[in-house]
């Protein structure tokens, strides 16, 4: 029973540090990670997609390069489309949404340029939200407890099994 219980709590702690590596360890490179909420640039990026944007100079932007910027009308929302054209004597980018039918309005100012997307991971996005929101946060803080709790319980009963 002690073999079991220490299994199980160490499985637990293999399992989290797993799911949670890919959303954390990204950023200690320099990456943003972000899911993508609107169909815009579907079929090539799905609604619900992780993304790992990374910081690189604008002017090094290509055409059909996909980029992210904040975008909307306050400037907040993070978009995510392709380079049409990159105006790097104007310090801008005209954009279009592969699903849209034309190039975005208003050209995108590099000052509003976050990077280039990395990695485009389909359907991951839906779990990191999850995991980053406070209930699943609170879940994995529970997770934790648990498989600390089988690892004292697998050393109580090992003492036992040999005293």
């Amino acid at each position: 029973m002690a073999a079991l219980c220490g299994t199980l709590g160490a499985l637990l702690l293999v399992i989290l540090v797993a799911v949670c590596l890919p959303l954390t360890l990204p950023r200690v490179f320099g990456y943003h990670i972000y899911t993508v909420v609107s169909g815009s640039m579907e079929p090539a990026i799905p609604v619900g997609s992780l993304l790992y944007i990374q910081e690189v100079p604008p002017e090094d932007m290509s055409e059909r390069d996909v980029i992210a910027y904040y975008g909307g009308s306050d400037r907040t929302a993070i978009i995510t489309h392709r380079v049409v054209e990159n105006r790097v004597f104007m310090g801008e980018f005209v954009t279009k949404g592969d699903a849209n039918p034309e190039e975005d309005m208003t050209p995108v100012p590099y000052d509003d340029f976050i990077g280039k997307v990395r990695l485009s991971v389909p359907r991951a996005g839906r779990a990191a939200q999850v995991l980053s929101s406070t209930p699943g946060k609170i879940a994995a803080a529970c997770l934790i407890g648990l498989a600390v709790a089988l690892q004292a319980l697998s050393a109580v009963l090992g003492r036992r099994g040999r005293g």
